[in-house]
């Protein structure tokens, strides 16, 4: 588990800065936050990029340097697995991996708050540090829109990896899916942070009204 002396060293006050947005995945997170950032000049950190790709290889050197294996992770056992035991996998790889998301914002300054997004981003593990709850805000799809989400978006309706029960797979990510988002929704509620459902009533651009509402007493006014 995340050890709050993590929060401690913030040389630039970045981390204590910054505002976050969390939640479940076919939220459109990652497309409020880029509104949001054209609007008030904040940077967008995306947690799915960095997670991808530079804390891949931050986690294989860390690994080498404990002498444990530091071949390329094999993923999620899609098919061989249970969406309880997925979901779980999941977290304990979102608090393994927060540290680098804390150290890639602690280099950052900027005369505006950094604005960080992602599902892998828990209201549970960010708490601590927040000096006031509206720091923070949820984001999940209501389930009619998380099915319209894996009906419509080609990055939502079908594993990018090959395994042998593709239907399986698809299903268990989908329960995994909504798993998470209902721990997300729990831990939120837990430490006063606002969750905001989304229905797919309204486009990105009201929602992010939503969003800046929220964020208003730590933005600055649109001109």
């Amino acid at each position: 588990m995340t050890d709050s002396a993590d929060f401690e060293w913030d040389p630039f006050g970045t981390l204590h800065a910054a505002l976050w947005i969390g939640g479940a995945q076919w939220a459109g997170k990652s497309t409020v936050s880029n509104i949001l950032a054209a609007r008030h000049g904040l940077t967008a950190y995306h947690y799915d990029y960095h997670d991808a790709r530079g804390h891949l290889e931050r986690r294989a050197a860390r690994r080498a340097r404990a002498g444990s294996p530091y071949g390329e992770y094999p993923g999620p056992d899609w098919v061989g697995s249970t969406p309880g035991a997925l979901a779980e996998e999941c977290l304990a790889i979102f608090d393994d991996r927060i540290e680098f998301v804390f150290d890639d914002l602690r280099a950052l300054v900027s005369p505006h708050p950094v604005l960080a997004e992602g599902f892998g981003l828990r209201p549970d593990v960010l708490a601590p540090m927040l000096d006031t709850p509206d720091r923070m805000i949820v984001m999940v799809p209501t389930e009619e829109f998380r099915q319209h989400q894996i009906r419509t978006l080609p990055r939502a309706s079908a594993l990018n990896v090959e395994v042998g029960d593709p239907t399986l797979a698809q299903a268990n990510r989908v329960a995994r899916d909504r798993l998470l988002a209902e721990h997300a929704v729990r831990a939120a509620r837990e430490h006063g942070v606002h969750v905001l459902e989304i229905d797919g009533s309204r486009d990105a651009e009201a929602v992010a009204d939503d969003v800046a509402r929220h964020f208003a007493a730590h933005l600055t006014p649109r001109t």
